[in-house]
Formats: structure tokens, sequence, C-alpha cells
């Protein structure tokens, strides 16, 4: 399949919910992706195929819906898949990453002993809006030792300024959106 096709295929399978959580946003529900078997396949080929190309050893998945996605890239590329959680989730020592959020403050966290030197990271998330949790996981990463080789998203929305934001902390490592809105 095609990139155009792939692509078109995923974003027919994307359903907008209007108002939702709030009123003013459209919500991209990717559930119905998620369901059909041919979408959610030529999904996880597009980012093995990025995994192979830029060397991943490891797939970092974003809380929660990331890890849908990165979980079965993994297993398909053949690499380990180590999951960032919101702080609290994950029990034993771990490495933590406070980011601002545009309400406030949250933070991240992987397990220490999951990443280390030597590792090449590809980080998988359904959608970049404003950056701040893909920017979080890249510091986190890097602290453990690990080399971030690029992010990979579902979808970008690209009048959020998430792109504009990673561009530093990105060090030169690649940003791959399936979708651009």
């Amino acid at each position: 399949m095609t990139p155009t096709a792939t692509r078109d295929l995923l974003l027919s399978r994307i359903r907008d919910v209007v108002d939702h959580p709030s009123p003013g946003i459209v919500f991209k529900d990717i559930t119905p992706l998620l369901a059909d078997p041919e979408a959610f396949t030529a999904l996880t080929g597009t980012f093995a195929e990025l995994c192979v190309r830029f060397g991943a050893t490891k797939i970092v998945g974003l809380e929660a819906r990331g890890f849908i996605l990165a979980a079965p890239v993994a297993v398909s590329a053949g690499v380990g898949f180590v999951p960032v959680r919101k702080a609290g989730k994950l029990p034993g020592a771990t490495l933590r990453q406070a980011y601002e959020l545009e309400y406030g403050q949250a933070e991240i966290e992987v397990h220490a002993e999951d990443l280390a030197a030597g590792d090449r990271v590809l980080v998988i998330d359904d959608v970049l809006a404003t950056g701040g949790t893909a920017e979080a996981s890249l510091e986190l990463v890097r602290r453990a030792g690990a080399e971030v080789v690029g992010v990979a998203v579902l979808m970008e929305l690209g009048f959020l300024g998430g792109r504009a934001r990673l561009e530093s902390v990105l060090k030169g490592a690649p940003l791959e959106a399936v979708i651009r809105l």
C-alpha cells in the first residue's frame, strides 16, 4: 500500500467527536481505526518500517493510546517495548520528568532499568498536539542514557505548534507524522 493510500485509509477510520471532552473541542477518536484490522495493520507496518529505517532497538510508547500503537510495532519489528506512564503508576525504581501543560503541570516516568546507554529509541504516540508530553518523554529517554532516533505519531495537529516546540529537543532526530492536520 502506498503512503498516500495508507494515510487515506487511516484518516477514513478516525472519527471526529464534537464537543468532547468540552465544548469547542473536536476529539479525534482512533477506536474505529483500532477496530479495523486492515487499518491497524497498515499503521503498525508503517511504524515498524520507521523503526527499522531509524535503527531503533527499543520502542517507547506514551500513555495511554501510545501503548496501544507502540506494543504491536515492537513485536513486529522484533525490538523491546518500554511504557512511559503518568507518575505513580509504575512499581519499583523510576526516572521521573515534569512538564508544563496549558493548565498546570504533570509528570511522566519510566522504569529506570528499562532504558540504558546503547539503546536507540523510537518514541510513538497517537497525537502530537502542543508537544509537552513528547518533549518530556525525549528528556526522560536521554536522562536514562538512551539515544532518541525519532518520534512517530499517527496524527499531528499542526495548528497547536507541537513540531516547533520539539525542534530543539529533537536534536536532529526525525519527527514523522502519518497524518498532518
